[in-house]
Parts: structure tokens; C-alpha cells; sequence
């Protein structure tokens, strides 16, 4: 297998959150940003294998994920900028970026939240008979969350076509997995449940390239798979927030030193894939797009205020 395009892919989320990043410490982005920078394998591997009618559901830390399903960069920094044209038309932001003509179902800032979502989506797949596979990526945080249990007896009772990928970045906000679970872990919790599991190592593309061509294969069949991909947060879990109070600088270190960016890079040379000199041609590429992205984005306009109002499909009219 060629692993070039998921470098590219992996490299485009990179140098996209880096960019986001700097807005956000401009004062651009409004609220906060969750980026994804250090697990851009995770959704590449996966996004790999699905088709442009496939869905996924998101998280809080969701633009990789839109990107490795093919959202437009500018269209996506538009919506984290709150501009008009952004996929959500400026109103969803950071965290609830949708782009339903890619699949993009939409990111969700509450923990667990897409989960039963995904589980309602991959049932509709089944009863219709479309072939379609539902993918929705979650957090090691909302294994512990009730819908995540209820969705997973659910897609082993009914065999949904969906396919749920923990990203399990060993922190919920400040607490690390180890003070929250009695060692479990989302595997061991989806096998009790009769799903097919799978741990693999998320800051690794190939295997992560693997993992997932395996378990989309086992969706499209209809077994629903879990797949828990071990990955380290490389910063906070928001831009703005500090991490030198609740994590050590040898551990921030030691998630920098197996970034799946520099892993593959070195594999693609050894290989023969690509030189290092092409590898810096395509770093200049992607940010050269990054960068027509940010002028799109800054370039568009706001909502009208009148734009409130739209898109609104439920209101509550005054007591009384």
C-alpha cells in the first residue's frame, strides 16, 4: 500500500490546527478551539477507507475529523471564524462544524452526545439496506457516559453498520484515564457488549491504515466494530487552557516524540516513497493552502443579525 496520501491528509490537519491556533490567540476565533494536533492518524486510517455516502459524527475536537472526510479547508475555517460562509453559515463554530454533502453529520460539544446519534443513523442505514457505513469517533471520556453503554448493546442487538472509534488521549479536560477507569477500557466494555474489538496504537498511520480496513470491511458485512486507538493529547484541552499545572514537561515531551507525522515521514523515505526534498515540496503545498483558506475565511462576511432567526425548527411561543 502507498501511504503518501494519508501523509498528505495528515499533514493538511497539522498545519490547519497550527493555523487555528494562531487565530485563535489573535482574538479570530470566538470561544474555544479543541484542536486535534498529535492523533491526525486516528482519522485519516479511518476516513481513509469510507465513501463520499458514508457518515461520520464528530466531537468537540472535531476539525481533523471533517477534514479527513474531505471537508473544504476554507468552508471550515470560514465556520470556526464564524463567517457566513462556512458550512454551518458561521452559527456552529469550532464545535459543531456539519457538512451533510461530504457525510459530515456534525461535530457535538457534549460529551457522548454523538453516540446515540450515530446508533439512530446506522439504524436507518440498516433498515434501508443503502450499504452505507456510520463512523463515530468519541473520546475516552464518554465511556463513561451512560449513552455510550446504551448504543453499544443496541448496535450488537440490531448489527447496525456502525463502526465506534475511541480516541482514548489519556485525559478528560485535566483528569488522566487512570483516576477515572477501573481499567477497563472501551474494548473490554464493547466485547462484554459481543461487538469485535480491536486496541490499536493511534500515533501510528499504518497501523492505524490497517486496523481500519479491517473494521469498515466488518461494518459493511454488518458487525459492528469498536475500534480503541491510543493516541496523547499534545496540548490542553482547549487552546486557551495551560497544561503545565496537571502535566509534566517530560510527559509533553514524550507525546511529541511519537508524533504519527515524523513516524510515517521516516517510512515513506525508507521506503522510497518520497525524498526529503519532496516532503518539503508538500509541506510548502499545504501550507500554501492553509493560506488561501485564512484569506477566504477573514475575507467573508459575518451572519446578518436577520440570520438568527433562519434555520431555527422548533420555537417555543410565550406562556400564557
Amino acid at each position: 500500500m502507498k501511504y503518501l496520501p494519508a501523509y498528505r491528509k495528515m499533514l493538511l490537519i497539522r498545519r490547519f490546527e497550527e493555523r487555528v491556533a494562531e487565530l485563535h490567540r489573535a482574538g479570530l476565533v470566538p470561544g474555544f478551539a479543541h484542536l486535534y494536533w498529535g492523533q491526525e492518524a486516528i482519522a485519516v486510517g479511518v476516513c481513509h477507507w469510507l465513501r463520499d455516502d458514508d457518515h461520520i459524527l464528530s466531537t468537540h475536537r472535531g476539525h481533523g475529523h471533517c477534514l479527513a472526510k474531505g471537508a473544504d479547508p476554507a468552508r471550515t475555517l470560514a465556520e470556526i471564524m464564524g463567517r457566513a460562509t462556512g458550512y454551518c453559515r458561521g452559527k456552529g463554530g469550532s464545535m459543531h462544524v456539519a457538512a451533510f454533502e461530504r457525510g459530515i453529520l456534525g461535530a457535538n460539544g457534549i460529551v457522548a452526545a454523538s453516540i446515540p446519534i450515530a446508533t439512530g443513523v446506522a439504524l436507518a442505514s440498516g433498515l434501508a439496506d443503502d450499504g452505507r457505513v456510520t463512523v463515530v469517533f468519541f473520546g475516552d471520556a464518554a465511556v463513561e457516559e451512560g449513552p455510550f453503554h446504551e448504543s453499544l448493546n443496541l448496535a450488537s442487538l440490531w448489527h447496525l453498520p456502525l463502526l465506534f472509534v475511541c480516541e482514548n488521549n489519556q485525559y478528560a479536560i485535566s483528569v488522566p484515564v487512570q483516576k477515572r477507569q477501573g481499567g477497563r477500557g472501551a474494548a473490554a466494555i464493547a466485547q462484554a457488549h459481543g461487538l469485535e474489538t480491536r486496541r490499536v496504537d493511534g500515533n501510528d498511520a499504518v497501523a492505524m491504515l490497517e486496523a481500519s480496513q479491517w473494521a469498515v470491511q466488518r461494518v459493511r458485512e454488518g458487525k459492528p466494530v469498536l475500534l480503541e486507538c491510543a493516541t496523547i493529547r499534545w496540548g490542553g484541552h482547549h487552546s486557551a487552557q495551560p497544561t503545565r499545572r496537571y502535566r509534566s514537561r517530560e510527559e509533553l515531551q514524550a507525546a511529541q516524540a511519537a508524533c504519527p507525522l515524523a513516524r510515517l515521514e521516516k517510512r515513506l523515505i525508507a521506503q522510497g516513497e518520497a525524498t526529503p526534498e519532496e516532503l518539503l515540496e508538500i509541506n510548502a503545498a499545504i501550507i500554501a493552502q492553509v493560506d488561501e483558506a485564512e484569506r477566504f475565511a477573514r475575507q467573508s462576511p459575518f451572519p446578518e443579525p436577520g440570520a438568527a432567526t433562519e434555520d431555527v425548527y422548533a420555537t417555543q411561543e410565550g406562556s400564557g
